[in-house]
């Protein structure tokens, strides 16, 4: 890996476009998978779910929200093993192209009204197929990235990648919002949400264009191809090289994925089924913490490239411990104001301090030739575990204490907690500011 000073124009010009294709394929894929989130929340209880209680609805939709989550690691092994063997583009475009099809494909589906029981099966088939999608996304846009950046820039380099989460945030709630608007109640529930839906194909044909100019990464064809040190298994060599990293990732990602789930997809159903309000409340929400993370991912990529990524993280963890309580009570106070800075210390404060990091941090636990599979698969069970589960145990948590949060709560704390403490007693490499994870290079000649 180069540094900035050796850098040549087209060192520069390979740096910009894979960061742009890591941003477009996250904005691509995350609009996709939230807008699955949001309408969950809104809609598919009583379309897909309707001779059941509201509660039940709920907890059965965001059971469906689940499963794409849980075929997340599938998605990381299979783009994981080829992407370590044919290279990180190809995958990438297939990526795309997968998760923009069955996210067109929900918008057309019929309800339960229509069709039965095949309704809500179609649905949970289409909610795999973007989970595999997804699961393949991001070890793929992380080491394009990662890889193509000099190494002391590679957090601001590769934070587009969780930038584009954030303008695909907006882009899924504000579409939502509109539709609402537009559509009313009643036309919402009917038509309205599938119009997102079906507009993702324009998302996905600018994110091609954009990825088609996109190179191979030199380290993969350096490294990988020209060595032919390719691992027959590189899942497998991944885990025989550095086991731990796999319990370490589960654990520095919990507080992430506890304060961003909490706040833009728990927290939209708690507030409108069982506190009764406006859905449009936590709607505005996540539009603002998702334009301030644009700035704040970045921000921290550049604090975190200077300062250390372990640093950033504990940090992040203590954040988002304290700030869970009091987001709860404004949002019960129905504070706007309040519910605004607190969701804004959980999401662009705790959240963003993680994410614009966890690129270079997760991708050097393993070697080139098998950290697609490591970093990608680590990554994606810790979101099918901790991730597609969270919304789902906060509405349980919910029901058995009688629709008070405060379970809700010392969940989030105990997950922020953990983070803290795995970032604090993450075994670094001997680098000046012990910055760089250590990583199992022995036996990095052997294939599996």
């Amino acid at each position: 890996m180069t540094t900035d000073s050796q850098w040549t124009t087209e060192d520069r010009k390979q740096a910009r476009r894979a960061s742009l294709g890591a941003f477009m394929g996250a904005v691509v894929d995350w609009y996709d998978f939230i807008l699955y989130g949001l309408t969950a929340a809104l809609v598919f209880n009583s379309q897909f779910f309707p001779n059941v209680s509201p509660e039940v609805g709920v907890i059965a939709a965001f059971a469906t929200y689940g499963v794409g989550f849980f075929f997340r690691p599938l998605g990381g092994i299979i783009f994981g093993h080829f992407g370590d063997k044919l290279g990180r583009k190809r995958m990438l475009v297939l990526t795309m192209i997968i998760m923009g099809a069955a996210t067109t494909l929900v918008g057309l589906l019929p309800t339960y009204a229509q069709v039965g029981v095949l309704a809500p099966i179609l649905l949970v088939v289409l909610r795999a197929v973007q989970g595999i999608a997804v699961g393949g996304e991001w070890g793929g846009a992380a080491l394009m990235s990662v890889e193509s950046a000099p190494k002391n820039r590679r957090a601001f380099y590769s934070s587009g990648v969780q930038v584009g989460y954030q303008v695909g945030l907006i882009l899924a709630t504000g579409f939502i919002a509109v539709m609402g608007f537009v559509a009313g109640d009643e036309g919402f529930l009917t038509w309205g949400w599938r119009v997102p839906y079906v507009a993702s194909i324009v998302l996905v044909g600018v994110g091609l264009i954009v990825r088609a100019r996109v190179t191979e990464t030199t380290a993969f064809t350096t490294e990988v191809e020209q060595k032919g040190a390719k691992a027959k298994m590189p899942l497998l060599a991944a885990f025989r090289e550095n086991p731990k990293a796999f319990l370490q990732i589960f654990g520095l990602r919990l507080v992430e994925l506890f304060t961003s789930y909490i706040v833009t997809t728990f927290a939209l159903s708690y507030s409108t089924n069982t506190l009764h309000m406006d859905k449009q409340f936590m709607l505005d929400i996540g539009i603002i913490v998702g334009v301030v993370g644009i700035f704040t991912i970045p921000t921290f990529a550049i604090i975190s490239d200077r300062f250390g990524k372990r640093r950033v993280y504990i940090l992040s963890g203590i954040v988002g411990a304290a700030a869970a309580a009091p987001f709860f009570m404004t949002l019960e106070a129905g504070f706007f104001p309040g519910v605004v800075v607190f969701s804004i210390l959980l999401v662009n404060v705790a959240h963003d301090l993680a994410v614009s990091v966890q690129q270079p941090l997760f991708a050097d636990m393993f070697a080139t030739r098998n950290r697609y599979s490591g970093a990608g698969v680590a990554y994606q069970l810790t979101s099918a575990v901790a991730g597609g589960l969270t919304p789902f145990i906060a509405a349980v948590l919910v029901a058995v204490m009688g629709g008070t949060w405060t379970l809700v709560v010392v969940y989030m704390v105990a997950g922020c907690l953990v983070s803290s403490a795995v970032a604090f007693f993450l075994r670094m490499r001997g680098s000046k500011d012990a910055d760089e994870p250590e990583i199992a290079e022995a036996g990095a000649h052997r294939s599996w």
